[in-house]
This record gives C-alpha cells, sequence and structure tokens, in this order.
C-alpha cells in the first residue's frame, strides 16, 4: 500500500467519524433524554462505517491518540505518526467547515466538547480525559491485531460506550482532531488544552497497559530505549 493511499484514508475516515458525529449533534440539539444515547451511538456507528470503508488502508486511526499509541507500539514509525496526525486534523477541519459552510461558524460551536462545568474543573477533566481515551484506545491496540472482520464492530462500541460514560463530564472527546477542528472553526477555546493533553496521557497510558497486560512486559526501558532510537 502506498503512503499517500495510507495518509488519504485517514482523511476521509477522519472526515466521516467527525462528519457524522458532530453533525448529529448539530442535527438533535443539545437538549433531550436522548441526546447523550444518540450522540454515543452516532460516534460508535461513524466509527464502524469509516474502518470499513477504509480501515484495511491505514489501519484506521482517525485519532492522533490512536496513532500515538501505535508508534509507541512501533506499528507506525515517526514520518507516518505526523503524516496521520495531518491528515486526521485535516479531515476533522473539513467536516467542521462543511457544516460552517451550510449552516454558520455558531453551529460548529456547538459541536465543540464542553468540561461539565462547574461539576468538573479543568484538572478533573484531564483525568476524565485521559482515563476514557486509555479505555478506549487499548480497545482499539488489542482488537487492531485480530484478524476477524468483526473487530470493526468492537472498535465501534468501545467509542460508543466511552461516550454513554463520558459525555457528562467532557464531552468524552478522546480525539484532539474532533475538539480541535470545531474549536478553530467555531471560535470557542474552553478547556482546549485538557482535549490534547488528556488524550495524549490516556494513549501513552493504554499502551504500558497493553505492554503490561497482554504482552506481559514488565520492563518497559527497552521499549521506551527503542522509541528513542527511531525518533
Amino acid at each position: 500500500m502506498k503512503a499517500w493511499q495510507r495518509y488519504a484514508a485517514e482523511f476521509l475516515g477522519t472526515l466521516v467519524l467527525v462528519g457524522i458525529g458532530t453533525g448529529t449533534i448539530i442535527g438533535i440539539g443539545s437538549g433531550g433524554d436522548a441526546f447523550v444515547v444518540t450522540v454515543a451511538l452516532a460516534f460508535g456507528l461513524a466509527l464502524m462505517t469509516a474502518l470499513y470503508m477504509v480501515g484495511r488502508v491505514s489501519g484506521g486511526h482517525f485519532n492522533p491518540a490512536v496513532s500515538l499509541a501505535a508508534f509507541l507500539d512501533k506499528r507506525i514509525n515517526l514520518q507516518d505518526m505526523v503524516a496521520y496526525w495531518i491528515a486526521q486534523v485535516a479531515g476533522a477541519l473539513t467536516a467542521s467547515a462543511v457544516f460552517a459552510w451550510v449552516l454558520d461558524r455558531a453551529a460548529v460551536a456547538g459541536t465543540y466538547t464542553q468540561i461539565g462545568r462547574p461539576v468538573v474543573n479543568e484538572l478533573s477533566g484531564l483525568i476524565a480525559e485521559a482515563v476514557f481515551t486509555a479505555v478506549f484506545v487499548f480497545a482499539i491496540l488489542v482488537l487492531a491485531k485480530s484478524q476477524a472482520h468483526t473487530k470493526y464492530l468492537g472498535m465501534g462500541v468501545a467509542l460508543a460506550a466511552v461516550h454513554f460514560v463520558g459525555i457528562a463530564f467532557t464531552g468524552a472527546s478522546v480525539n484532539p482532531a474532533r475538539t480541535f477542528a470545531p474549536a478553530l472553526v467555531g471560535g470557542t477555546w474552553d478547556g482546549f488544552w485538557v482535549f490534547i493533553v488528556g488524550p495524549a496521557l490516556g494513549a501513552v497510558l493504554a499502551w504500558v497497559l497493553y505492554k503490561v497486560i497482554i504482552q506481559g512486559d514488565l520492563d518497559l526501558a527497552d521499549d521506551v530505549s527503542g522509541l528513542k532510537d527511531s525518533v
């Protein structure tokens, strides 16, 4: 598979994920008893759709946190990780820009992931995002090794499950590209750093747990050394 095909797949997959997920938020509005269920299912189904479309081409990351974990586990190299990040951000921005063009920037701003203030502060939100991301990315690291096509179903369910829990706390970003796009296009940056640092920490935590629990590797010093060499 050529490199540009993998990067294009990440662009398209992220566009589909963010487009369907945030588009559902715009369509359903911010209230109603069905909001959490609908949005959680929308993101889960959007991920499954994107994975079945182009997951076999790029590995189906569509999320900088997933790409970071894949790099840590030596599934992709540094160049691919950076290129994946660029493609993912571009795909998410395209989705938000289309909604801004069709509707307006205010509609896009309404899709930004919000910390559940005043109950949840930024520190609590950071911890929550790290934990939610760790759960999701851990599932991705495990399922990505499966040869069964149903693994994509499991990935979508994992994202939906995280949203069921996380929407009330932080909006359940677990994906810096998903939050950056409506922040830039919609012009709202409240607590933005939480949605960058939290998923990054969660990705690292997920990788550590994967190495220890799944692979039984209690000595990560050699892995860290290998990463330094590759960088």
